[in-house]
């Protein structure tokens, strides 16, 4: 994400404007924007107009458009986001108060506005929303995938990309693959027609230059992580090993980069299995996933051990942190970024508030677990926050009708 203008105010009010550049920037998009809040940007809008005879016309005229955000829809496999809400500047084909979608694209402008109100309903720029900026236009940052894994068994096969922030299926592949019968050879030509056709949807969602046949080139080549029950991945692997060899030079930049590694079947949910392979997390252990996750293997074997130094759940977390026992020393704040997406301003309030006290105050780390990452599911499965905790602590008793998944 590119950073156009920033006019942030010091008590939190103001503008930025930025330029989405990577399919990712949408979901960074998708965490900045929030309800209440101001976005401009260009739009298409249809008008209608009625001729003095009484027929009527209608055209698509290009508006730069204002509105105060209510609602955000956004589709991860195609990093598309539509925001919707009511048109706040009047121009010659809109009113104040319609309601339109505004729908954010790739190398388009936008401009994002959050208000501190005087009634305390406007949030601002908080240190979470801050923070999130920061990490959509930090330009040391990898924009790119990670990592990228096919999931895969006999005539299914799921792409997907692991990010910094999220893992996104990108492309399913299913074909029919004939059974295997005694003297016929059908099997192996659909198994290879399906290789082929999986090939091609990879290099394609990779935008592998398959032009170039230079092993030195300077285009990146990240792990690819084959997984499957059986012999499927390793027979994919050996297809394009051949193909390298004999149409396809330029593969031979990527074979280095091809990890095989089990898994149940290959359908998606086998892909959490896969990247807890010993194999794929000494490939993946410097990347934000890695850390991501040996920090939640770390807070789910203290509460294995019962050693009194790991809590989870809003009511616990909060009253750890109040008897001093996520500080200096190894406290850790983990909290998943759903909570921030909450409507609620109190609520969004509440967890920034805490964020705040233990990184400001306190003196502990803080560490926000992305949702649309296996960690940051595992996360939202105890509620969206836990702590690990510098001494033991005794648990207080709270009510069984406590909230344990705080979320809008």
């Amino acid at each position: 994400m590119r950073l156009i203008k920033n006019k942030i105010e010091l008590n939190g009010s103001g503008t930025v404007t930025l330029c989405p550049e990577e399919p990712e920037d949408m979901w960074h998009a998708y965490n900045l924007i929030r309800p209440g809040d101001l976005l401009r940007a260009s739009a298409i809008r249809r008008v209608t107009t009625t001729q003095d005879t009484g027929s009527t016309s209608s055209a698509r005229v290009h508006l730069t458009l204002e509105i105060r955000v209510k609602s955000l829809d956004f589709d991860p496999q195609l990093s598309q986001l539509h925001v919707g809400g009511q048109i706040i500047n009047e121009t010659q084909h809109t009113k104040i108060g319609q309601h339109h979608t505004l729908d954010l694209e790739l190398n388009r402008n936008f401009t994002l506005e959050k208000e501190v109100g005087s009634d305390g309903e406007g949030v601002g720029w908080d240190s979470i929303a801050i923070q999130m900026l920061k990490d959509a236009v930090d330009e040391g940052g990898k924009r790119r995938a990670e990592a990228v894994a096919v999931v895969m068994q006999e005539g299914l096969a799921h792409i997907c990309f692991i990010g910094q922030f999220q893992t996104i299926l990108k492309q399913k592949v299913e074909m029919s693959v004939p059974r295997k019968r005694q003297g016929g050879n059908d099997h192996d030509k659909g198994l290879s027609k399906f290789y082929q056709v999986t090939l091609d949807t990879l290099l394609r969602q990779m935008e592998f230059n398959t032009s170039s046949t230079s092993l030195a080139s300077n285009e990146p080549v990240r792990p690819v992580l084959l997984a499957s029950p059986g012999f499927v991945a390793a027979g994919f692997q050996k297809h394009i090993q051949s193909v390298a060899a004999t149409s396809i030079p330029a593969l031979k930049r990527l074979l280095p980069s091809i990890v095989v590694v089990h898994s149940a079947s290959g359908y998606l949910h086998s892909l959490s299995e896969v990247l807890q392979s010993p194999s794929v997390k000494t490939i993946l252990a410097d990347t934000k996933y890695a850390r991501e996750t040996k920090l939640m293997d770390d807070f789910l074997d203290q509460l294995r051990k019962e050693t009194n130094k790991a809590t989870y759940g809003p009511r616990e977390v909060e009253s750890a942190v109040d008897q001093g026992a996520v500080g200096r020393g190894g406290g850790v704040l983990i909290i998943s970024n759903r909570l921030f997406r909450s409507q609620e301003v109190a609520e969004r309030k509440r967890w920034v508030s805490l964020v705040d006290r233990v990184r400001d105050v306190e003196g502990g780390e803080v560490r926000v677990l992305s949702s649309d990452h296996e960690s940051g599911r595992r996360l939202d499965g105890l509620g969206g926050i836990a702590a690990l905790l510098t001494f033991p602590i005794v648990e207080e008793d709270f009510d069984s009708g406590e909230e344990t998944n705080d979320q809008s």
